[in-house]
């Protein structure tokens, strides 16, 4: 079981994924064959059911990508059914504070880091030496995108166990009531890279198309989306008929 995602960030090189929420496997699958490094199944946001993430996580590694995970909430349970399913990476969102990323890293990993329980049924795949290699292997990455979080950033990316952080950009905008790209905006993305530097921890962030996505991978960012399934397919149809005229 080799994290190749994880393993090209810890060497400094990007990791470009795209997220799939709509909630369709044979959609899951495409996308994981087209090349990305990873798929992130949106937990949080997206139409995922339980047993549907099994299914996605197995498309995605039949596709030859990584399956990583938004979990719908910080919370024991919830965390260790995705990993038990087949998730190689977890992120959680809206985490505020330094104990909101110990708990993170307590589901997440296997003692004596963490004390996630042992009850793999869907990652027999992965082979015998799971266990083993599993606190080495899983991504996590922890949601930096209120004022509080942003306050307590150090500290945060600091716990042991956390591997790096995936900023939600839009939220972060609306907890700091500020523009949307703004200087203000960007100097808090900003303020939130140089703690995971600090930390040595892996900066992340969720862009939307791929000018946002080449204007943070320029500013050190290592762990990116730039996109996802339903914003590809309004895409590809706006520009399709547009070129028809219509």
């Amino acid at each position: 079981m080799i994290n190749t995602a994880k393993h090209m960030m810890l060497e400094g090189k990007p990791a470009i994924g795209a997220e799939v929420g709509l909630g369709s496997i044979i959609a899951t699958e495409t996308m994981a064959s087209i090349g990305w490094d990873y798929i992130m199944v949106d937990n949080q946001h997206g139409n995922w059911s339980d047993h549907m993430n099994l299914d996605a996580f197995r498309s995605i590694k039949l596709g030859g990508s990584i399956p990583i995970s938004r979990v719908r909430h910080n919370e024991y349970s919830a965390i260790g059914r995705l990993l038990d399913q087949g998730a190689l990476g977890i992120i959680v969102p809206m985490v505020n504070t330094e104990e909101d990323a110990k708990t993170a890293v307590n589901a997440v990993r296997y003692p004596p880091l963490g004390s996630r329980s042992n009850g793999a049924y869907g990652v027999k795949y992965f082979g015998s030496d799971y266990l083993k290699q599993a606190n080495e292997e899983i991504f996590l990455a922890v949601q930096i995108e209120t004022k509080s979080g942003l306050e307590n950033v150090d500290k945060i990316m600091a716990v042991e166990g956390i591997d790096g952080c995936w900023i939600g950009p839009s939220d972060l905008a609306l907890s700091l009531n500020v523009e949307f790209e703004s200087k203000e905006h960007d100097d808090a993305i900003m303020r939130i890279f140089d703690a995971c530097n600090k930390s040595k921890k892996i900066p992340g962030i969720c862009c939307f198309n791929t000018q946002m996505t080449k204007k943070w991978l320029s500013k050190g960012a290592l762990f990116v989306t730039s996109g996802a399934d339903i914003s590809f397919m309004i895409e590809g149809s706006n520009a399709t008929l547009k070129e028809l005229g219509r």
